[in-house]
């Protein structure tokens, strides 16, 4: 039972967070993404074992009593969550037991086509969706999914999705060297996701060790890439790998208004790009009204006033 309870995890972007793993015993998952934690497996359309619901609340019920400070409780899995046979019967019985504590879940969107689906996560307070290609060559080549997933199925489910949604919906974007940090990629999920309209988009690239042979990029590679989205959309630089060899640069006033209108930076991405005068400039201009900041889901921007 303790194998379903994990944390509590602080994030800055959540707040005190309890995961609950549906797949405890093993990799249930209908991709077999290159860079996933865990070890290579074949691609399974549905879970092979699958927890009793009570046994899942039973151990939520009881991680709760020990940490009754929890802002959420995480729904994930040792693979795809979504595929859990008993989800609807599961989600009913947290919405019973979960009192202020808001619901989040982690999917790779990889059923996103199904009105059921659909109508389950709806139930949740914040849905965070992969989507690391836009291409089918690409997502093939990074997201090794069963053959019967499609990857424009997806897509229109998520557009589905986004127009029956009233929670907070983000989307992932995990890159990998050499596979989607190309331009033309970038540029494919930029205008499908001009389309999707997401609350925010988190980039970010690997951050521990792969399932198969693949590198990340670094932070710099990522914040080159981010200025490739439209300025409308909401993007978040997930990944702070190799931040430690980036020398922070010296902004003029005019040139941190420029940047921030291309791109808004959070707190932790203006200390790792900016010097210490350059700081001292961005709060400045805040105190000036020049620059404001929006908060979008747990995380800070700073924008242009």
């Amino acid at each position: 039972m303790n194998d379903i309870i994990f944390g509590p995890v602080a994030s800055r972007r959540f707040g005190k967070s309890l995961g609950i793993d549906l797949s405890p015993g093993r990799k249930q998952c209908n991709f077999d993404c290159v860079y996933c934690e865990l070890k290579p497996a074949k691609p399974m359309d549905h879970y092979a074992e699958a927890l009793p619901v009570e046994t899942i609340l039973s151990a939520v019920k009881a991680g709760l009593k020990e940490h009754p400070d929890i802002d959420v409780l995480t729904v994930t899995a040792n693979g795809e969550p979504t595929l859990y046979p008993h989800l609807a019967e599961l989600v009913e019985g947290l919405e019973a037991i979960r009192g202020t504590t808001r619901l989040l879940i982690l999917s790779n969107a990889s059923t996103i086509h199904r009105p059921e689906i659909r109508r389950i996560l709806q139930r949740f307070d914040t849905v965070k969706l992969s989507l690391d290609c836009a291409t089918p060559r690409c997502f093939r080549r990074i997201d090794r999914p069963a053959d019967s997933v499609d990857l424009e199925a997806i897509k229109e489910g998520m557009l589905a999705f986004r127009q029956e949604y009233r929670g907070a919906l983000i989307v992932e974007i995990l890159v990998v060297e050499g596979i989607n940090d190309k331009p033309a990629e970038i540029e494919a999920l930029n205008a499908y996701l001009r389309r999707l309209r997401p609350d925010r988009i988190d980039l970010g690239s690997i951050d521990r060790p792969p399932a198969y042979r693949v590198a990340p990029v670094s932070y710099e590679k990522l914040r080159e890439l981010s200025l490739l989205f439209d300025p409308a959309l909401s993007v978040h630089i997930a990944s702070r790998r190799d931040i430690t060899e980036i020398t922070p640069s010296a902004y003029s006033d005019e040139e941190i208004l420029h940047t921030l209108a291309k791109r808004p930076l959070t707190a932790e991405d203006v200390a790792i790009l900016f010097d210490e005068p350059s700081q001292k400039r961005l709060q400045t201009l805040q105190r000036k009204g020049q620059i404001d900041i929006r908060e979008n889901h747990g995380v800070k921007f700073f924008i242009p006033a």
